[in-house]
């Protein structure tokens, strides 16, 4: 089996405990988080605990800024040293630049070692599901090409929806415009977003929280087979939105586990600290062999 190693950025969040020791195949190149004068390296200076404290004292949407051209350079350049082949994994090129600066900096690479850049057109735990899609693909596909298609196959059968308490950090963020977060205000309504085509989007407004959860539950409920799923919150312990899924869902997808985590800094920068979500990766669907 040929030695490939994955690079992603910090904006991917992995549910399990201790997941990078378990596969030190992955590297994670840190985004900085920017607010109140100071700058964290995300996952390394800033946990998601410490930094959805700092995020909730602020007024202003903190800055995320994506790993350099540098920065990836300097991944690529040690780890192609020992390695087959690099697959890079990154958040949503709609949202953070990580992707073309993986792009740019993969470039001088060519006819050394093999570099694979894939936009995950997610962030957070949506991203986090790639890189475990990419472990699995490199345990069982034969070549980097057979890898890569597997995981740009995973892209499309990601899905990721969030409802927020405020719109104060959607609109400076211009995912909701001035006009909506007056409306908001005024009528008592908050937004219920999805990850689009890589963007994330205002789709629909509710009233409460039992309404939010309404439409978590039917969103999930849409998809027949489910690979992977998880529940974001913004706590480190469980909220009542997050148990209120947990058991609607249990009831239409008995067996499966709906596994809740804390949401990662890059992730509260653009929606706030006062969110819930869900995320899953849909089932790859078998083809069957017709005899004709």
């Amino acid at each position: 089996m040929p030695n490939i190693q994955i690079v992603t950025d910090s904006c991917a969040h992995f549910v399990t405990p201790h997941f990078l020791h378990q596969y030190p195949m992955v590297t994670v190149v840190p985004n900085k988080i920017s607010m109140a004068g100071k700058s964290y390296r995300e996952g390394i200076d800033l946990s998601p605990e410490e930094g959805l404290k700092l995020i909730s004292s602020q007024p202003y949407a903190p800055i995320v800024t994506s790993p350099g051209v540098g920065d990836f350079s300097d991944t690529y350049s040690r780890l192609s040293r020992h390695c087959d082949g690099i697959i890079s994994i990154h958040a949503s090129r709609e949202i953070y630049s990580s992707y073309a600066n993986g792009l740019a900096a993969a470039r001088p690479f060519i006819g050394n070692c093999p570099i694979a850049v894939i936009d995950s057109q997610n962030l957070c735990a949506g991203q986090g599901m790639l890189v475990k899609a990419a472990i699995k693909a490199i345990q069982q596909q034969p070549t980097l090409d057979d890898m890569v298609r597997t995981i740009r196959g995973a892209v499309e059968r990601i899905y990721s929806v969030y409802y927020a308490e405020s719109v104060n950090y959607l609109q400076q963020n211009k995912i909701i415009s001035a006009s909506h977060s007056v409306l908001s205000s005024m009528l008592g309504v908050k937004p219920f977003l999805s990850v689009e085509h890589g963007r994330m989007q205002l789709v629909e407004k509710v009233r409460t929280r039992s309404q939010a959860v309404e439409r978590m539950v039917e969103f999930v409920t849409e998809f027949a087979d489910l690979e992977d799923v998880v529940i974001l919150q913004h706590r480190s312990y469980m909220s009542e939105q997050a148990r209120m899924i947990q058991d609607r869902l249990s009831v239409d997808f008995p067996g499966q586990y709906f596994p809740y985590a804390l949401y990662g800094t890059a992730l509260a920068a653009l929606i706030g600290t006062d969110a819930t979500g869900v995320v899953i990766l849909e089932k790859e669907m078998e083809d069957d062999d017709d005899d004709f």
